[in-house]
């Protein structure tokens, strides 16, 4: 969930829509087959709140969390209560060998799950072919990523950040409409790489309520690296200027604020 070194996290601002969050995580794992696994691996596990599930449902398996922030680390004692092993670090960085997460003599990893972090790793796709490896026979790797960085949300973000007002400081960072593959994709690599691959694309339709509530969305996620960029009064200026795109776009609706969001699934099995 968390990898961009340049975002402040927030947990509580991204546990708002915890409900609307944690839903892709369990239709993902719904497809996991594995039935007994020794070792389980979350890549990017936040608070370790999704990552205690795993836990639960395979008991006798050691699990370990991974996530480079430190604020979200930190709220993960009910995870550590579960039984997670909560470490810090990249997953660009993360390898199954060595000390950390398991020892050198049984390196390989009978479930290796990301949800909602890849997008955040430049070049993921490149981390693939060492994701498969660190699979025992039969493992399997399942991720989800966002697919909608066509939508307004995304393309007003990227838009603003390119405006003359805020080019300079902020433009270099403004698209990502690249940071995902679509689900072809995903297939085509994985199946080279010797996997048998389930892939599958959902677009969830949230509703939310209150004042500005895809504004209140995108604070946990997609705009972390514009408030942590900015000082104060300017990350309030860009804030409200963008708050007022989002309104527009995203008007409100007889029950609430409807905000379309695509996201693309894959479990790929190591045969």
């Amino acid at each position: 969930m968390t990898t961009e070194p340049a975002a402040a996290w927030d947990p509580r601002q991204y546990g708002r829509y915890a409900d609307e969050r944690s839903r892709p995580f369990h239709d993902l794992l719904a497809r996991v087959r594995a039935t007994a696994p020794a070792r389980v691996v979350d890549l990017g596990c936040g608070d370790g709140a999704l990552t205690a599930t795993l836990a639960a449902r395979w008991p006798g398996a050691d699990v370990v969390g991974l996530d480079s922030s430190a604020e979200m680390l930190a709220t993960g004692d009910a995870a550590r209560a579960a039984g997670v092993d909560l470490r810090r670090g990249r997953i660009q960085d993360w390898r199954p060998a060595g000390p950390v997460p398991f020892p050198p003599t049984d390196p390989h990893i009978d479930v290796l799950v990301s949800n909602a972090a890849l997008q955040w790793v430049p070049g993921h796709a490149d981390l693939l072919p060492g994701f498969v490896a660190a699979l025992a026979p039969g493992g399997e790797l399942a991720f989800q990523v966002p697919g909608n960085f066509g939508a307004p949300s995304h393309t007003l973000l990227a838009d603003l950040r390119r405006s003359p007002r805020w080019r300079d400081r902020l433009g270099d960072a403004a698209g990502r409409a690249a940071a995902v593959h679509e689900p072809g994709e995903y297939v085509g690599l994985l199946a080279g790489l010797g996997c048998e691959v389930d892939a599958w694309e959902t677009t969830y339709l949230h509703v939310l309520t209150g004042p500005d509530p895809v504004l209140e969305w995108v604070r946990g996620t997609a705009l972390r690296p514009v408030l942590t960029a900015l000082p104060a009064a300017e990350a309030a200026e860009f804030e409200a200027e963008y708050g007022a795109l989002l309104r527009e776009a995203y008007p409100p609706g007889p029950a609430g604020t409807v905000l379309p969001f695509r996201r693309i699934f894959v479990v790929a099995r190591r045969l």
